[in-house]
């Protein structure tokens, strides 16, 4: 029998990773990472990829197999079509192998796309249409969005289409492009799994943020940054990627002092991590039934908890 999904969501620093790796050590699944920033290849530290994580010393010492990481040149914009795709020829291949997939991240999005089976089609970018739009204040440019996807019947549920006026601008993009060219599109079926969502407690949470972060400036994210802007990526496009990239640049091409770049990036990591649960809590009221487990319990009891999931959402 092909074996079902099993899907790990959380919210940054709960533990998801480590969740997925035990199990997959037990239950002889691959790892499919649903993290829109972790695709890209040399942006580690800041994308929190934490590799070691994969390479699993218990019982035996196995290495994981896992996906859909590292599989982009930053500078450039891998987008939800891509990763759509991607997932169901990963996840096609594991299951024809005989493994058991398991998909772990905390893009909701890019999760609720692959389950649900949205329909979705590539979208070019549109040179003239940028440059009419430059200039613009993120105001103006959200204001643009609003009514275009008013025209197109869709929703305004995404708030990080307008955390940044590159961001507005190529929600706009797509949303023109969505309106003048309805077009056939590659439909991919809905992807049935059982959901377990790792539950931290908000303190705790901003606890673990405050000291990762902490952690990960120690273990040279600045140098990352700075590595890839050696390399010509243009400031405006780490910017692009956010939180980390976002600030670090800033930093770097003198914007913020190293405690301004600080402090603003906690804020933003701590509001991410909280828009991460609105998502997943926006994803139990549309139908999806989330098993939440408390990411502080032992990871043996949390993995026994999941294996007996599993068997009854496989009777």
């Amino acid at each position: 029998m092909e074996k079902q999904l099993i899907t790990i969501l959380g919210p940054t620093a709960s533990g998801k990773t480590t969740l997925a790796t035990a199990l997959a050590q037990e239950v002889g699944g691959e790892i499919i990472s649903a993290d829109s920033r972790q695709v890209y290849r040399r942006m580690d530290i800041g994308t929190g990829k934490d590799l070691a994580d994969y390479h699993v010393v218990g019982h035996s010492v196995v290495d994981i197999p896992y996906h859909l990481i590292d599989i982009c040149e930053p500078g450039t914009k891998y987008n939800l079509f891509q990763y759509q795709q991607d997932f169901f020829d990963v996840y096609q291949d594991i299951r024809r192998r005989g493994n058991r997939p398991i998909l772990c991240g905390g893009t909701g999005l890019y999760i609720e796309a692959v389950l649900k089976g949205y329909k979705l089609s590539p979208v070019p970018q549109n040179v003239e249409l940028r440059t009419s739009l430059e200039g613009k204040s993120l105001e103006e440019l959200t204001q643009i969005l609003v009514e275009l996807k008013e025209k197109n019947g869709s929703n305004m549920h995404n708030k990080t289409d307008v955390d940044s006026c590159q961001r507005a601008i190529r929600a706009i993009e797509i949303e023109t492009f969505n309106l003048e060219h309805p077009t056939p599109r590659r439909e991919l079926p809905p992807v049935e799994s059982l959901i377990i969502g790792v539950n931290i407690d908000r303190d705790e949470r901003r606890k673990k943020i405050t000291h990762r972060l902490k952690v990960r400036l120690e273990e040279g994210m600045i140098d990352e940054v700075k590595g890839l802007m050696d390399e010509g990526i243009p400031a405006d496009d780490l910017i692009y990627y956010g939180l980390e990239y976002k600030y670090v640049t800033e930093y770097l091409i003198g914007r913020l002092t190293y405690d301004e770049m600080f402090e603003r990036l906690e804020i933003a990591i701590h509001q991410f991590a909280k828009r991460q649960m609105t998502w997943f809590r926006g994803m139990e009221r549309r139908g999806f039934t989330i098993h939440w487990i408390d990411a502080m319990l032992p990871m043996e009891e949390k993995v026994n908890i999941i294996r007996n999931l599993m068997m009854d959402f496989e009777l």
